[in-house]
């Protein structure tokens, strides 16, 4: 009989046990679902300078700055280029004109003379219708409207008096002193062939 009423009792307790651990979770989860979900945290407003009195903080804009006097405004919008409007390439300016210099002729060539007086001047043989030959200088040096002349070993009394010469027309004139002409000669190759003035016997002057 007492091992009856044990088993009783422990059976008793086991089954109250068992009921308040139901109950306890059931509790719980009862609360759990009553419970309202956390919200999320909002962010805090940046704070705000403190600029002093008189001074607002409000919200910072940007507008463009106005065109200087005389100056055209830009327009409103962007400038789009139309893109099927064919490319055309700039063209070179065209160079500048070259200025034409004016043909200048290069000067003539100096003339040579093959003869005149410098040909004549220098010293020669002098030949009369005699046969007798002396020596007659010709010189470069001007003496007035002249230049001057002189004879070495000369028996004509004329050709002994020679003093001066010229070159006019193309002959070659002996003068004594006072003027007068001895001798005319017309030169010719490395020779002059005259005449005495005087008498007109003919004269030979070779080099």
């Amino acid at each position: 009989m007492p091992r009856q009423i044990l088993c009783t009792v422990a059976a008793l307790a086991l089954a109250v046990s068992a009921g308040a651990c139901s109950s306890s979770r059931f509790d719980a989860g009862l609360n759990a679902s009553a419970r309202p979900a956390a919200r999320p945290a909002r962010p805090l407003p940046p704070e705000e300078p403190d600029l002093g009195p008189g001074l607002s903080s409000g919200p910072v804009t940007s507008a463009p700055l106005a065109p200087p006097p005389g100056a055209s405004a830009a327009p409103p919008g962007p400038v789009v280029a139309n893109p099927s409007a064919p490319i055309v390439a700039a063209e070179p300016p065209p160079p500048p004109p070259v200025q034409q210099q004016a043909a200048i002729a290069p000067p003539p060539p100096p003339v040579v003379s093959s003869g005149g007086r410098s040909a004549v001047v220098g010293g020669w043989t002098a030949k009369d219708a005699t046969g007798a030959s002396c020596r007659v200088t010709l010189a470069s040096t001007p003496a007035l409207d002249l230049y001057k002349a002189s004879s070495t070993g000369c028996a004509n009394k004329d050709l002994a008096k020679v003093t001066a010469w010229d070159y006019r027309d193309g002959e070659v004139y002996l003068y004594q002193p006072g003027g007068t002409v001895t001798a005319r000669l017309r030169p010719a190759g490395g020779a002059m062939d005259g005449a005495l003035s005087k008498s007109g016997a003919p004269l030979a002057m070779v080099r």
